[in-house]
C-alpha cells in the first residue's frame, strides 16, 4: 500500500472541502472496494477521506411514499430495516444478497452506487425505481448519474448524501450470481409504478447498467413472466468473460427478467 494522508471529517461538507483541496484524494466509506485495490498498489490516493464520523449520512426513513437511506447506511441495515421491508421489499431483498455477512455490515449503499461497479446490484436497483441521488451539490436523477464502466456523474468534489426511491407498485430482482463472490453475472430490477414499468439490467452490459425498453413496453401491456419470455437482448455490447460470454449473458437476461416479473407478482 502506498502512503496516503488520512482525514475524518465530521461533516460532509468539510469532506467537500478536502477533496476540493487535494485533486488525488478518495473518500472512504465501507471500503470494501477501495482498500483490496490500495492493498495490491492499483491505487494510490494521496489522502483518504474517512466518511465513518458524519453521522447524519446514515440512517433510514419514508414520508409520503418515498423511501430516503443514508449514504452511509451499510448493505445489512437496509435488509434487515422494517421501514424498506415495508415499502419496498423487494430492495431489502437486493441488500441481503449482496456479498457475505461481513461486507454488508461494512459496505455502503452510497459507496456502492458511486464506485458503479459494473456487476452491482444497487445501480439497477436505483435505475428501475427511478431513485434519486442526493449529493452535497444538488439532485441527480439515476437515469443521468451512471454514465459508463465505474462512471458517473459526480463531481470530483461531489459526495452522495442520500439515495431517495420512490415507492413501486410491483418490484423484485433476481440475479445469477458468481458463486464466490456474489456479484452478479446477470441481474434483472423490475419495478412497476405509476408511470409504468421499468426494466434495468447489471452484470452484462459493457458501460454497466442498462434499461431494456421492449421488455418495459411489453410488461406496460401485460404484467406476466410469458410477456418477456420471447424477448431477446441482443449479445452486442455485453461483457464475454471467465464466468460467461455475451451470448450466454442474453440468454441469462431473459431468464432473470421472466423471474423478476413472476416474483413481482
Amino acid at each position: 500500500m502506498y502512503p496516503f494522508n488520512y482525514h475524518q471529517p465530521k461533516s460532509a461538507e468539510e469532506a467537500a472541502h478536502i477533496l476540493a483541496a487535494n485533486p488525488e484524494a478518495k473518500i472512504l466509506a465501507g471500503g470494501q472496494t477501495l482498500l483490496p485495490t490500495m492493498k495490491q498498489r492499483l491505487a494510490g490516493p494521496s489522502d483518504l477521506v474517512d466518511l465513518g464520523a458524519v453521522g447524519d449520512l446514515a440512517g433510514i426513513s419514508e414520508k409520503g411514499g418515498t423511501l430516503r437511506i443514508g449514504a452511509m447506511t451499510p448493505h445489512a441495515e437496509v435488509a434487515k430495516s422494517p421501514v424498506v421491508a415495508k415499502a419496498i421489499p423487494a430492495l431489502a431483498a437486493l441488500a441481503g444478497g449482496i456479498g457475505d455477512p461481513h461486507v454488508r455490515s461494512v459496505g455502503t449503499i452510497g459507496g456502492s452506487v458511486a464506485n458503479n461497479d459494473p456487476a452491482a446490484d444497487y445501480p439497477a436497483a436505483c435505475i428501475a425505481l427511478g431513485a434519486t441521488i442526493h449529493t452535497t451539490n444538488r439532485d441527480i436523477a439515476a437515469d443521468d448519474f451512471f454514465t459508463g464502466l465505474f462512471q458517473t456523474a459526480l463531481a470530483d468534489d461531489e459526495i452522495i448524501t442520500a439515495i431517495s426511491f420512490p415507492a413501486a407498485k410491483k418490484a423484485a430482482y433476481t440475479k445469477f450470481r458468481n458463486p464466490a463472490s456474489r456479484y452478479a453475472i446477470v441481474g434483472v430490477f423490475v419495478a412497476q409504478a405509476a408511470g409504468g414499468v421499468r426494466v434495468a439490467v447489471t452484470g452484462a452490459g459493457e458501460n454497466g447498467v442498462f434499461r431494456v425498453g421492449e421488455m418495459e413496453t411489453a410488461l406496460d401491456k401485460n404484467f406476466s413472466a410469458d410477456a418477456v419470455a420471447g424477448i431477446a437482448v441482443p449479445a452486442d455490447g455485453l461483457n464475454s468473460d471467465i464466468h460467461a460470454n455475451a451470448e450466454y449473458r442474453a440468454h441469462l437476461i431473459t431468464v432473470m427478467a421472466k423471474r423478476a416479473v413472476a416474483a413481482a407478482g
